[in-house]
């Protein structure tokens, strides 16, 4: 995959960033938004597919960003389609700056260095060409007014910055609430987006971390959630007593 386009998860990490502060919106949920926005990539290129609620690969040859392949080599270790929640619901701690890193390699966006309290050192991102970013920022905003349904790729980006909250930072206030709405409401114009986008719901609202049971098959006690909203970025959601039932779907 050559450079000369731009990926989904770069697109969603570079929506998410504030160029006034150089930090990220939806810290907590954007490495979720991530480990999605590969699956989609992998989709558009041809790697994998869906199978029902599964993520299957269909051909393992690298694509040629390094990001994207190491995750496509981790599914194809899998041996058998995954379900998309437990995929995204499992370890991504770091995602978010691997991703920064990546981009700024590809001179995307470039380190801040600071300090804070004069004390504690700080890194903070910004664009190289706001360009870009308003470029993107362009196509939701279009989609969202126009009502046309967009491309595939738009399509899943508004679906994924619908997700994990992108909403409130885009379209802030009373103001921007019929504009969250229209973003909401994208999520139906592509159909992987849509599966990931609401795996990542789901993964905030602890779903992953309850193993699927079968039609009829009794009430048992369901295992206590949290939300991945209030763990640190990234993080899967884990039950506090039911950590074996949650490793076992994790490794489904």
């Amino acid at each position: 995959m050559g450079r000369s386009r731009r990926t989904i998860p770069e697109e969603l990490l570079l929506l998410a960033l504030d160029p006034a502060t150089g930090t990220t919106a939806q810290p907590q949920s954007l490495d979720l938004g991530l480990a999605g926005a590969q699956l989609v990539e992998l989709a558009l290129a041809g790697r994998i597919a869906p199978d029902g609620d599964r993520i299957a690969v269909v051909m393992p040859r690298p694509t040629g960003d390094p990001t994207l392949d190491h995750a496509l080599e981790l599914l194809r270790r899998r041996g058998s389609p995954v379900r998309a929640v437990n995929w995204i619901g499992g370890p991504r701690l770091g995602l978010r700056q691997t991703y920064l890193t990546h981009l700024e390699r590809c001179g995307m966006v470039h380190a801040v260095t600071g300090q804070m309290c004069g004390v504690l050192p700080t890194t903070r991102y910004q664009a190289t060409d706001s360009a870009v970013s308003r470029e993107i920022r362009a196509r939701l905003d279009s989609a969202i007014r126009t009502g046309v349904p967009p491309d595939p790729r738009t399509a899943a980006l508004a679906a994924l910055a619908h997700a994990i909250g992108l909403g409130k930072h885009l379209y802030p206030g009373n103001e921007g609430r019929s504009s969250r709405s229209r973003l909401r409401d994208l999520i139906r114009h592509d159909p992987m987006g849509g599966l990931v986008a609401h795996a990542v719901m789901d993964v905030q609202n602890g779903v992953a971390a309850q193993p699927r049971r079968s039609p009829g098959g009794g009430g048992g006690r369901k295992p206590a959630v949290r939300s991945a909203v209030a763990e640190p970025a990234g993080m899967p959601v884990q039950p506090r007593r039911a950590g074996l039932a949650a490793r076992t779907a994790l490794a489904r």
